[in-house]
């Protein structure tokens, strides 16, 4: 989910949306990957207007798209990055402050990990492949992506308010997905997200992404036929329960999270137990579509 907040950095996005056109292409897209040429046709319109309007949705970061060899000629297919946008308007909102801490993926304080396994930094192979026991190297600090079959990896933050705040709502945002051997474009797996030892509830990734396209940000070094991109998610923990992407989770409110300690916890786990065991996926900053870390954002009053 793309996230807007009304700032005049997210008008290519809002200009996007403003066209009857481009609403066209993005729901021609939500099938499969299409060149331009095909896309041309369905609108009957001319390639060079089709173009016209893909760049502005590539712009906007609505779709992306590659090149490929087909028939003795190199064409551009086009395919949605995004699955849904939110808009915050400006607001007179009671709330006084917002926190952020960005986490990145390698900075993990706990994890048990089975394989198929493995961890990298912007810049390598941490290790070897399928050894959980690279997710101790001391430079796995450095990890841009990490992945496992099933298991968990933790992390921990400071507790960001002072003893008068009182917290509102609580954003966790993460680009994610499946793990597979190879790349599969179903593969479900159960994620369960726990808070403070707080289980917040579980969300089913669709697949491990990557057979469409290359990452938007993922390092030209790395491998085409490994974990390419994830889908941006953000969970929401507000008085009133948790979210996905606006979707109820659970009835976890954030009375129930324990935010007296002086530091959180949040937890990523593929349980043994789970209805689909088909791994996880985590990108940082440098690696898959979006270009951030793990982004715990904290509202008060």
């Amino acid at each position: 989910m793309l996230k807007t907040d009304g700032q005049l950095q997210y008008l290519p996005v809002y200009e996007a949306l403003a066209s009857e056109v481009r609403w066209k292409i993005m729901e021609f897209l939500v099938s499969s990957e299409k060149s331009v040429k095909e896309i041309a046709a369905m609108l009957q319109l001319s390639p060079s207007i089709v173009t016209m309007h893909v760049r502005k949705l590539e712009a906007a970061g609505i779709i992306s798209s590659r090149r490929v060899r087909r028939e003795g000629g190199t064409h551009k297919l086009c395919f949605l990055v995004q699955d849904s946008i939110q808009i915050m308007l400006p607001s007179s909102s009671r709330l006084n402050g917002i926190t952020e801490h960005h986490i990145p993926v390698g900075h993990y304080t706990g994890c048990e990990v089975y394989p198929t396994c493995g961890i990298g930094t912007l810049e390598k192979e941490l290790g070897v492949w399928d050894d959980p026991g690279y997710f101790h190297d001391p430079e796995r600090v450095q990890a841009a992506i990490l992945w496992f079959a099933k298991g968990y990896v933790e992390y921990k933050l400071r507790n960001p308010l002072k003893r008068e705040q009182i917290v509102e709502q609580i954003e966790i945002s993460m680009e994610i997905a499946s793990e597979a051997p190879g790349l599969r474009d179903t593969w479900l797996s159960d994620i369960t997200f726990t808070f403070n030892g707080t289980r917040l509830g579980t969300w089913t990734s669709p697949a491990d992404f990557g057979r469409a396209a290359r990452g938007k940000y993922t390092p030209e070094w790395w491998h085409r036929n490994l974990n390419q991109y994830g889908l941006l998610k953000t969970i929401r923990m507000d008085r009133s329960g948790t979210y996905m992407d606006e979707e109820r989770m659970s009835d976890v409110t954030i009375a129930d999270l324990n935010l007296q300690e002086s530091y959180w916890t949040l937890r990523f786990a593929v349980e043994e137990d789970a209805a689909h065991v088909g791994g996880l996926t985590l990108y940082g900053a440098g690696f898959g579509n979006h270009d951030q870390d793990i982004v715990v954002r904290t509202y008060y009053v």
